[in-house]
């Protein structure tokens, strides 16, 4: 889908200092989802919305709950007064520089303070960051924000907007008892945001509780995203034969910037040991890891000095990783899932691909992902070094 040119940030309400900060980015004009959501967030309605991966959902709530903060209703106070949730660490660290990124004034300087809470990280120098730097805007993940709330460490009386980004993950069975825990403790007399690529009807219906009334819920018509930008490629291979599949494709490919999804983490670092065998410049990103193997992993990839990013599906939601030609599936998840993946590519107006290894049953469920999401997903093999259509029949 085309960006629209004739709309400008201006006429969405956005102050200069952001558009121009905006500019550096080289970022001029808003997507569809920004058109729909900044209006009703720049009025403090409560919001519900989903577009596509690469976007810029990120930005669609960050720069009106900034604006309200700095020039309207979201007065500076005692405590955080913007609390943006997240259910995973990269997640979080990724908004809190895009926040940065916004809010910089100068070479040292912020217009605001921002703190970033999550897991893993020390949390005695986190508490005493909320002591001294009193930041008004806070990203986080729902254990630890939960954790010091209940500790008395974190306030959040004073919280006049909340963002749950990826929503339909921060209700999931597992994360949804933290998350409905953590937003009982802040005020009902609040903005309240959601955001994410996928929303199921269920995913809503847990959601609706924790908004405040009254509700508008918003979509953009960019999943054409997925069918238009997007190219969708099936390989057969038996279970036990994919990674020596998955190397021969890298070695077909010869793509400077892919990504690998593994739906079992227990089976990242086994991936990665056989790329690195056959001299394949790879890393891992799995939940087990420290916060600081996981950190060097995704700046390794993100510079370009490994060319393979092995993942389980802690990378398919929301992080930015820009320039990657193709997404590797060892397996087929459900549709959410596969959205989710097939979303690292194609993204700011970039062409990918996404790439299904699969034996007989994972692919017949991948037939039926394609009738649901209406794509056209072509088989293919590696035939002499290359990548080709199948032989007729």
């Amino acid at each position: 889908m085309a960006l629209d040119t004739s709309f400008s940030y201006t006429d969405l309400g956005i102050s200069p200092f952001f558009v121009q900060r905006l500019s550096e980015r080289g970022i001029h004009h808003p997507t569809a989802i920004q058109k729909l959501a900044i209006p009703r967030l720049l009025s403090g309605e409560n919001l519900i919305f989903h577009a596509a991966t690469g976007t810029g959902k990120t930005f669609a709530y960050l720069l009106p709950l900034f604006e309200r903060l700095l020039h309207t209703g979201l007065c500076p106070a005692s405590g955080p007064v913007l609390l943006i949730i997240a259910p995973t660490l990269e997640l979080c660290s990724q908004i809190k520089e895009e926040g940065d990124f916004l809010m910089k004034e100068g070479p040292e300087r912020t217009l605001v303070k921002m703190s970033l809470i999550i897991g893993s990280a020390n949390m005695r120098r986190q508490i005493e960051t909320l002591k001294k730097d009193k930041p008004l805007v806070i990203v986080g993940n729902p254990a630890r924000l939960l954790q010091l709330a209940r500790m008395g460490k974190l306030k959040l009386g004073q919280v006049k907007a909340l963002v749950l980004d990826e929503g339909d993950r921060l209700i999931a069975d597992e994360l949804f008892p933290e998350t409905q825990d953590l937003v009982s403790r802040i005020s009902p007399l609040r903005q309240t945001a959601a955001c994410s690529a996928t929303l199921s009807a269920r995913s809503r219906e847990r959601l609706l509780p924790l908004m405040g009334e009254p509700i508008i819920t918003v979509a953009s018509e960019e999943q054409e995203i997925l069918r238009e930008r997007i190219q969708h490629w099936a390989f057969f291979s038996e279970t036990r034969k994919k990674i020596a599949a998955l190397c021969s494709f890298l070695a077909a490919v010869k793509a400077k910037k892919v990504l690998i999804f593994s739906s079992r983490g227990g089976q990242v670092g086994n991936i990665l040991s056989h790329l690195q065998y056959h001299r394949i410049a790879a890393a891992g990103l799995y939940g087990e890891m420290d916060k600081k193997t996981r950190k060097q992993a995704l700046e390794d990839f993100k510079a370009g000095r490994v060319r393979a990013l092995v993942s389980s599906d802690l990378a398919a939601r929301g992080l930015d990783m820009p320039r990657i030609s193709h997404v590797v599936a060892l397996d087929v998840p459900d549709r959410e899932g596969y959205i989710h993946r097939a979303g690292r590519t194609g993204r700011a107006g970039q062409r990918g691909v996404m790439v299904t290894l699969g034996d007989a049953e994972e692919l017949r469920r991948l037939a039926v992902l394609e009738k649901k999401l209406g794509i056209v997903v072509y088989p293919k093999v590696l035939y002499r070094g290359s990548i080709a259509a199948p032989p007729p029949p």
